[in-house]
C-alpha cells in the first residue's frame, strides 16, 4: 500500500477536499481505497468503486430469460423427445404409435392447436410421467422465452408458470421474475427470485434481478447486499453491479446522514481537529483591555470574552469547550464595545468547527459589518464558501480582504490553500511565498511550499525546502510530521518513520492533553507499508486513540487496519464511530459509506461462508 501525498496542512475545513490535518489522512485513506480496488472489494464490501462508462444494464433494462443448464444426457433426451414429437405430429392419427401416445397423455394435457404446446395445471400435472414433465417443462420454457422476446409478458408468465408446475427449476422462476420486472411487479420479482435462490444460492441472474427489485421498492440496504454479492460471485468483473453498489452506497449513506444530522446534538470535534484549524492563523497578542491583568467587571460580556481567549490558549479539549461557551456568553451579555466584532468572529469560528455553517456565516458577516478591517473574518468566511463548494465566492472574499489590507500574510496563505485545492500549484506557490515574505516565522507557509513544489514535480526543491525548514524550526513537530509524509510518499519508509518518531517525541513534551496524535497515526501507516503488519501498526493507532479518543482520522485508520487483518466486525465498530464523529453532513456521508459497505461485507460473510475462500483468492490474485 502506497501512502498518497498528504493533503495540505492546517486550514479551514473543506468538504470537497479536506485541507486541515485532521482530515488529510482520511483523504489519504479514501485515495488509497480507490487505488486498491481489489483489496477494498475483498475486505470492505466494495467500499469504494470506480465508476465506468456505459449504461447500467441491470438497472436500466430487463435481463433476458435464460436457457437451462443441461447435461449431455439431458440434451440427448431433449433431442429424442423432439424427434418423437415431430413424428407424432406428422403421422396419421390411425397409426398405433400416435394412438399409443394419445392414450398415454391425459386428456387435460391436450396440446393447443395454435402452437402444439401442452396445457398444464395443478390438477393434471400429477398424471404426467417424470419424462413427460421434463419434456413439457422445456418446451413451455422455450415458448416463454419467445413470448418474452416478443414483449408478450403476461403470456410468458403463464407459460413459465406451467413450466414451473412440471419442474421446480431456478431458471424458470428467474425468467418469470424477468417478466414481472418488465411490468414493474416488484414484489413478485422478489418472491420468484427468492424461490430461485432457495434452490441455487449463488444464481447470479436471480441475485441481480432481486437486487433491482429491492432498489425499486426502496429497500436500499437489501439491494446493496445483493449487488455486492453479485460482485463477489462474478469475481468483480461486472461493472454494472459495481456501479449499482457505488450508487446505492451513496443513497444509503446520504439518507442515514440526513436523518442523523437532524437528530444529533452539536458538539466540538476532537481537540486535534480544533487545534489544527486554529493554528492555521498566525498567533496574535490579545487586544488591549483583554489581558489577564486588565480589570473587568465580573459577569460582564468583556470578562466572558477574555475567558474564551484564555480557553483557546490551553489547547485542550476542555479548554476549547470552555472557550465555546464563553464566546456564546459574551454575546449574550453584550456591552463589548470595540471588541464586539472579535466576539462574533470567535463565535462564528466555533460554529463553523461544529458544522453549523449557516449560523457561522451570519456571525462572520456580522463581524465584518461591525469592523470591515478585521480581515480574519473574510478568510474564515471564504473557508465556509469553499466547504459549500463555491470557490468563486471564496476567491471574492480573499480579494475583498486584500483590498482592506494587502500586508496581511494570513490572506495570502489561505488563498494559496484554495489554489492548492484547485490544482493551481503555480499560483499556490506564489501565494505561499508572498505569505513567507511578509512573515517568515509562520511554519505552515514553509511546509506547504515544500509540498506544493513536490506536487509540481520539483522533488529537489521540495526536499531543500523541508531541510531548510527543519533547521529553522528544529522544535516543531509539524515540520517533522509533514517531512515524514513526503518521504513516505517517495518510498523512503525508514527515513519517514524516523521523522514521525521525532514528531511524536516533540509532541509529548507539550502541555498535558494538547498532544497532536497525527504523527502516531502516520507512523502506524508507515509501519504497515514497511512490514505489511497491521497488528503492529494498530498498536500506534491505539496509542493515538488513548490520547485523543475522538480523533476522526485515528479512528478511520484503525478501521482500515482492522480490515487488513480480516477483523471486519471490529472494523465496523470503528467506521460507525467515525460517522458519529463526523462534523458535517458531507463528512458523515463519507464515513457512513465505509460503514455501510463494511456492514454489507460482514452480512455476506456470515450468510455465505462458502464464498470466503473465493474472496480470498481474488485478493491474492
Amino acid at each position: 500500500m502506497s501512502n498518497p501525498l498528504p493533503s495540505i496542512p492546517p486550514g479551514p475545513p473543506v468538504a470537497a477536499v479536506p485541507i486541515d490535518k485532521s482530515s488529510s489522512l482520511w483523504d489519504s485513506v479514501s485515495t488509497w481505497a480507490s487505488e486498491n480496488k481489489a483489496v477494498v472489494y475483498t475486505v470492505a464490501g466494495v467500499a469504494v468503486v470506480v465508476t465506468g462508462a456505459g449504461l447500467v444494464y441491470y438497472l436500466n433494462s430487463p435481463t433476458q430469460p435464460e436457457e437451462p443448464r443441461l447435461s449431455k444426457k439431458e440434451r440427448r433426451k431433449r433431442k429424442e423427445a423432439e424427434r418423437k414429437a415431430a413424428e407424432a405430429q406428422s403421422a396419421p392419427s390411425s397409426q398405433p404409435e400416435a394412438k399409443a401416445q394419445e392414450k398415454a397423455a391425459p386428456k387435460a394435457a391436450a396440446v393447443q392447436a395454435e402452437d402444439d404446446l401442452p396445457v398444464i395445471d395443478e390438477a393434471t400435472v400429477g398424471n404426467l410421467t417424470t419424462e413427460q414433465r421434463a419434456e413439457y417443462a422445456d418446451r413451455l420454457k422455450r415458448a416463454g422465452n419467445k413470448a418474452y422476446g416478443d414483449k408478450s409478458y403476461n403470456k410468458a408468465i403463464d407459460l413459465y408458470s406451467q413450466a414451473i408446475l412440471c419442474k421446480k427449476d431456478p431458471i424458470y422462476f428467474s425468467n418469470r421474475a424477468a417478466c414481472y420486472s418488465a411490468i414493474s411487479e416488484w414484489e413478485k420479482v422478489v418472491e420468484d427470485t427468492t424461490t430461485a435462490l432457495s434452490i441455487d444460492r449463488v444464481y447470479l441472474k436471480a441475485i441481480n434481478r432481486r437486487a433491482k427489485a429491492y432498489e425499486e421498492l426502496k429497500m436500499h440496504r437489501d439491494a446493496l447486499v445483493g449487488y455486492t454479492l453479485a460482485c463477489i460471485i462474478d469475481n468483480f468483473q461486472n461493472q454494472s453491479a459495481a456501479n449499482a453498489v457505488e450508487k446505492l452506497l451513496k443513497v444509503v449513506a446520504t439518507e442515514e446522514a440526513k436523518k442523523r444530522m437532524g437528530e444529533r446534538t452539536q458538539s466540538l470535534p476532537s481537540h486535534t481537529f480544533v487545534n489544527n484549524y486554529l493554528v492555521s492563523f498566525r498567533p496574535k497578542p490579545r487586544p488591549a483591555g483583554l489581558e489577564d491583568s486588565a480589570e473587568l467587571p465580573e459577569g460582564s460580556g468583556l470578562a466572558a470574552l477574555r475567558s474564551g481567549l484564555q480557553g483557546l490558549e490551553k489547547k485542550t479539549g476542555k479548554g476549547y469547550e470552555e472557550a465555546r461557551n464563553a464566546f456564546d456568553k459574551a454575546l449574550e451579555l453584550g456591552d463589548l464595545g470595540e471588541h464586539e466584532a472579535l466576539a462574533y468572529n470567535m463565535r462564528g469560528t466555533f460554529r463553523c468547527l461544529m458544522g453549523n455553517t449557516e449560523q457561522a456565516v451570519e456571525d462572520l458577516t456580522k463581524s465584518i459589518e461591525i469592523d470591515p478591517a478585521m480581515t480574519q473574518s473574510y478568510i474564515k468566511l471564504a473557508s465556509i464558501r469553499l466547504e459549500q463548494g463555491d470557490a468563486d465566492k471564496a476567491f471574492a472574499d480573499f480579494t475583498t480582504a486584500l483590498a482592506k489590507n494587502d500586508k496581511d500574510p494570513d490572506i495570502y496563505y489561505h488563498r494559496a490553500q484554495l489554489h492548492f485545492i484547485k490544482g493551481e500549484f503555480g499560483e499556490a506557490a506564489k501565494d505561499y511565498q508572498a505569505s513567507m515574505d511578509l512573515d517568515r516565522d509562520f511554519i505552515f507557509s514553509h511546509i506547504q511550499l515544500g509540498v506544493t513544489q513536490y506536487k509540481m514535480g520539483s522533488m529537489a526543491s521540495s526536499l531543500a525546502t523541508f531541510r531548510r525548514t527543519v533547521k529553522t524550526f528544529p522544535n516543531s513537530s509539524e515540520v517533522f510530521n509533514y517531512y515524514g509524509e513526503l518521504l513516505l510518499d517517495m518510498g523512503q519508509v525508514n527515513e519517514a518513520i524516523e521523522k514521525f518518531e521525532t514528531a511524536v517525541d516533540l509532541e509529548s513534551k507539550g502541555p498535558a492533553g494538547s498532544m497532536n496524535v497525527l504523527p502516531l497515526v502516520n507512523k502506524a501507516l508507515a509501519i504497515y507499508q514497511l512490514k505489511q503488519d497491521s497488528a503492529e501498526a494498530e498498536k500506534f493507532c491505539q496509542q493515538a486513540l488513548e490520547t485523543d479518543p475522538e480523533c476522526d482520522i485515528a479512528v478511520a485508520t484503525m478501521a482500515q487496519l482492522l480490515l487488513q487483518r480480516g477483523n471486519i466486525a471490529e472494523a465496523l465498530k470503528y467506521f460507525r464511530l467515525a460517522a458519529d464523529l463526523a462534523r458535517t453532513e458531507f463528512e458523515m456521508i463519507n464515513a457512513l459509506s465505509y460503514s455501510e459497505a463494511t456492514a454489507c461485507q460482514l452480512k455476506i460473510q456470515e450468510e455465505y461462508p462458502e464464498l470466503v475462500n473465493k474472496v480470498k483468492g481474488v485478493n491474492m490474485a
